[in-house]
């Protein structure tokens, strides 16, 4: 009888962790997570923007293939009847349930998180996500907005809570329900923060003094940086706070101050989501299942802080598609757990200055394509098989490979590897490497660059990272029939890790790449 799984997705979480290396961040909860996991410092979306990645990693399909880039169409519907991975596990017998935001909600998810195909029960959703958007954060002048930067007094919030509070509550509700019905189930968790804006409870800002708080390193846009490249950060512009600022379209700068409010309460953001990760967890242990469940801990894409002179997503940029990924399996990463011993007590941020370090770490380059097959492998299920080159009309198959393979290998051991091949897949022999694109309308920033519309994209930047390099083309793409010319390179990019690991200095224009060119054709 298989394991349990707990699936733990965050909205917009860049690896500013302790597991991490981040020496900033108060994060207990997670690191204590890291220090039973095994854990990916090179994992990487396929598409730094919400509903993409999540169906991309949900259906282990990579977006050329799911149709999506944008929010506006369901993949059953638009590109093919693909089987996604809780219904694979619950076609497997297994109790399938979603709790906060795991699919994206809306068309893009049918407007029910693809219920039933998916769920066992019907998704549930805080009933004070409503509030996310509105005027609850108070200004200097005791006034109400709608503000990027928004601690608050969680006491004079709707129904006296936030979202992320009732989602913990409700997930720790279903494993006390599970543990009643002995059954077997796959739990998703999908936490809101810190995605913007940034509502937060208050007290969590005294962890971050605003003078201990730096820019990012390099707060500028990079001279060399294709125009087609930069995100002009929209939805913040959009904000009450930033939007009082008066800034420049599109280069902005935001003053250096407020830039650091944003970095301080993002910070702020990830110690509550740390706080909730931890309560979830430890109520795992309460309920003695933390020997018989698999904890999966990753975000759907990561979020800029000013680097590159950019906000939020939407680029192809090691900070927006770089994402934390961690597996806790027992008796794998751990040695075995016996019944009722802890694993996971609750630590408070506040209290608990923690250098954890990780069980393992792997620094091979994966994706979260991967996921699917990867729990699969997991739990002991069949691995989907791989898809072939067009696999629209293909229901069950994954384009990412499991990771299993790198669960153990000690990172000397690279030249043993053994060869994965078949018919369809390429061998996995070679380096690894992530593949990540967004879509641009033109050439030049504009009011939609961030979010176009299908209909309306001109050009897809396809990026490929391996574990020395970040290469971009940006291809000219015609949406009526989702095709990319790889003949018409409009501009690119080539960052070396080693030397310049923020991605500030593009060579693409003095070194030779056509072996990466010709890699990134596949």
């Amino acid at each position: 009888d298989g394991m349990n799984v707990l699936f733990i997705v965050v909205d917009d979480l860049r690896p500013v962790l302790g597991c991490y290396g981040d020496k900033l961040v108060k994060s207990p909860n997670i690191d204590q997570l890291a220090s039973q996991s095994i854990v990916f410092s090179n994992a990487y979306a396929q598409q730094a923007v919400c509903a993409p990645s999540r169906v991309s990693f949900l259906t282990g399909r990579r977006p050329d293939t799911t149709r999506l880039y944008d929010f506006y169409s369901y993949w059953r519907v638009h590109a093919g009847n693909y089987s996604t991975m809780p219904q694979y596990f619950k076609e497997n017998g297994y109790v399938t349930l979603s709790v906060g935001k795991v699919f994206h909600p809306g068309v893009s998810s049918n407007y029910s998180d693809d219920y039933p195909y998916s769920w066992s029960i019907p998704p549930f959703h805080p009933s004070t996500e409503k509030y996310e958007n509105d005027k609850t954060c108070r200004g200097k002048d005791g006034k109400l907005y709608a503000n990027l930067v928004c601690p608050v007094d969680v006491t004079e919030m709707p129904s006296g809570t936030l979202p992320d509070i009732q989602s913990t509550e409700e997930a720790i509700r279903l494993l006390n329900v599970m543990k009643t019905n002995k059954q077997k189930f796959f739990l998703a968790v999908g936490y809101h923060k810190p995605h913007i804006p940034l509502r937060y409870p208050q007290e969590f800002l005294k962890l971050y003094p605003l003078e201990n708080i730096t820019l990012a390193p390099d707060p500028w846009v990079p001279e060399k940086l294709p125009s087609v490249a930069y995100n002009p950060w929209m939805d913040i512009r959009q904000r009450d706070d930033v939007e009082a600022l008066n800034v420049s379209f599109p280069y902005g700068p935001l003053p250096d101050d407020f830039q650091r409010q944003i970095r301080q309460s993002y910070y702020a953001a990830v110690s509550y989501l740390d706080m909730q990760v931890g309560l979830l967890l430890n109520a795992l242990d309460d309920v003695g299942l933390s020997n018989s469940t698999i904890v999966v801990f990753t975000a759907d894409h990561g979020w800029s802080l000013g680097e590159h002179g950019e906000w939020a997503k939407y680029s192809n940029f090691d900070v927006a598609t770089r994402v934390p990924l961690m597996f806790y399996v027992p008796g794998m990463t751990t040695s075995s757990v016996s019944q009722g011993e802890r694993v996971f007590p609750y630590l408070d941020p506040f209290s608990h200055i923690l250098s954890l370090v990780p069980q393992g770490q792997s620094k091979k380059v994966v994706e979260l394509v991967s996921l699917f097959s990867t729990l699969a492998e997991l739990a002991g299920l069949q691995v989907p098989p791989a898809c072939p080159e067009t696999s629209f009309h293909v229901a069950l198959c994954t384009e990412g490979a499991s990771i299993v393979r790198y669960f153990n290998a000690s990172e000397e051991k690279v030249e043993e590897e053994k060869v994965v091949c078949d018919d369809t897949y390429r061998c996995f022999n070679e380096e690894p490497v992530a593949f990540s694109q967004y879509p641009r309308p033109a050439d030049t920033p504009q009011w939609n660059s961030d979010k176009p519309k299908l209909k309306d994209i001109r050009i897809m930047g396809y990026s490929m990272r391996t574990i020395d390099y970040r290469y971009t083309v940006w291809v000219q793409f015609n949406p009526n029939n989702f095709s990319a010319n790889f003949e018409d390179v409009h501009a690119g990019e080539l960052y070396v890790v080693e030397t310049d690991p923020n991605q500030d200095y593009n060579i693409y224009n003095n070194t030779s790449h056509g072996w990466l060119f010709k890699k990134i054709l596949g």
